[in-house]
């Protein structure tokens, strides 16, 4: 517990008080949902884009709140309560947060990692690497927060601050002393990260994603380069300059800050001596090899996944690691010895091994584009390249035809399906997925276990099977209802069928 007096110094010229007797009140936690709320909180009342949290005033201190912090007062208050009034709630509950976590973030070194697609494997690959070079590191992300061997279920990829900053006390007080979180431009627009200093920052890529949430891809592109303003003053930028807002991302960035990485020469704008590049040698399902040159020097680099998009996630991960001051064998030995990230081009096999299933969270365009591209390079002569996808209800209408489009001009055999229908009409989805695929030959099965189960069956020797769109999600998501759904539970089931 705090004293309320101390949060309330923590907001400095952020609040202005307005009455209540509770000067010395020992708070016992700061939310912004009212549902939250227990005896002794302090509630600060966040305006929503579904619900506007001065709503529930009255119901916060019903609960027990002893403080509120609005942007507005309401008409009627009670005196038993401290009222705080401030110009940003959502920046004063990061900084109540912050404080009364007893400022943890601040005793770890933070990595951000934010782009649209690739966060969590490069996420992941840093962490690991950190704590196989003797930085214990937790990781915050996309469905979970891991600290040590302890793993705690997540909502969203990066939390509201109240929960960001509680997961960093978790991890200062079981030893940690780096986290490195993926940070979404959801989370850099609405404050979810204010406050906090990078001591590195990495962008993946830039494709349409969160159109429904940002108006314009440039709007987009702006809350992204949002993480690159929040490094320390010894921080740096890790970019992907193959990617054509890798230049914009580091704008504001002197030269001596980036690092840039490329697999296909870019980076003309980043400094020779600060390019990581990177060439495949040779590439399989089972993984690809590539030649790392930085700093004049050459090292082999493997990595257990296809795909030279999943190369440049690994480099990115080095180059993070070089930029730390981490031993180069060290930060590669790291990498390599990194676990696999469930629904991330994850492998499911026949019990023969002459069928392949591939489970992968690609939900946007290019996503689904780089993984049939990925397997198409991997797929033997004469066999067939297979894809079961759909998309999510409620989100981005725009990109359906899209993915209808590069489905039916990357696979031999494709069927639409249902992903999340949320509180949309499947069928509905599935005419505007089959919108892009010009009339090519398909088939549709709203079912997901249905059409996973019918590609299974029409897999041959040599065929690989891309199952997309879920990944990890263990959960289908129906008329705001989930229900329990793995894609990689159905594909294990099938192929134990198959036998």
């Amino acid at each position: 517990m705090v004293l309320l007096d101390d949060l309330v110094a923590a907001l400095g010229a952020l609040a202005e008080r307005r009455g209540g007797s509770g000067a010395l009140a020992a708070v016992t936690g700061v939310t912004c949902d009212s549902r939250a709320v227990a005896p002794g909180a302090l509630f600060v009342a966040v305006r929503g884009f579904v619900a506007d949290g001065h709503r529930f005033i009255g119901a916060a201190i019903e609960a027990g709140a002893v403080a509120v912090v609005c942007e507005e007062l309401p008409a009627e208050r009670q005196d038993s309560v401290v009222w705080l009034v401030v110009p940003n709630a959502r920046k004063a509950l990061a900084e109540l947060s912050k404080a009364f976590y007893g400022n943890a973030s601040d005793e770890l070194m933070l990595i951000g990692v934010t782009g649209t697609n690739g966060k969590t494997t490069t996420a992941r690959l840093v962490t690991s690497m950190l704590n196989a070079s003797g930085i214990p590191a937790g990781y915050i992300g996309t469905g979970l927060c891991r600290i040590g061997s302890r793993d705690i279920p997540l909502e969203r990829t990066t939390p509201e601050s109240n929960g960001l900053h509680d997961l960093f006390r978790q991890m200062v007080d079981a030893g940690c002393k780096a986290a490195v979180l993926e940070v979404s431009s959801h989370a850099l627009v609405l404050d979810r990260v204010h406050g906090l200093c990078f001591r590195a920052a990495v962008f993946t890529n830039l494709t349409p994603e969160h159109l429904d949430f940002h108006a314009t891809m440039e709007e987009y592109a702006e809350a992204k380069r949002l993480l690159f303003d929040r490094l320390d003053d010894n921080g740096f930028a890790v970019l992907n300059a193959d990617d054509p807002r890798a230049g914009f991302m580091a704008g504001n960035l002197s030269p001596q800050r980036v690092f840039c990485c490329t697999t296909g020469g870019g980076a003309s704008f980043c400094d020779l001596a600060r390019r990581f590049n990177a060439s495949v040698s040779e590439m399989s399902v089972e993984g690809t090899k590539a030649e790392v040159t930085f700093r004049g020097r050459t090292m082999a680099m493997e990595v257990p996944l296809p795909g030279e998009y999943n190369v440049m996630n690994m480099l990115e991960a080095f180059a993070v690691g070089v930029g730390l001051g981490i031993d180069p064998e060290t930060a590669m030995c790291g990498l390599g010895a990194a676990d696999a990230v469930d629904g991330r081009m994850e492998r499911i096999w026949s019990r023969d091994r002459s069928r392949c299933a591939v489970v992968d969270y690609a939900h946007t365009p290019d996503a689904l584009q780089k993984a049939l591209e990925a397997l198409r390079a991997v797929t033997p002569a004469g066999s067939k390249l297979a894809v079961v996808f759909g998309c999510g209800g409620n989100r981005d209408r725009q990109k359906r035809p899209e993915m209808g489009r590069i489905a039916a001009g990357l696979a031999d055999r494709v069927i639409v399906t249902s992903d999340n229908p949320r509180d949309e009409n499947p069928e509905a989805i599935l005419d505007e997925v089959e919108a892009g695929m010009a009339g090519r030959a398909h088939l549709r099965i709203a079912d997901r276990a249905e059409a996973i189960r019918r590609a299974v069956v029409e897999l041959g020797a040599g065929d690989i099977l891309l199952v997309a769109g879920k990944g990890h999600e263990a959960y289908q998501e129906i008329e705001g209802v989930k229900q329990h759904f793995s894609d990689r539970e159905h594909l294990e089931a099938c192929f134990a069928q198959m036998q």
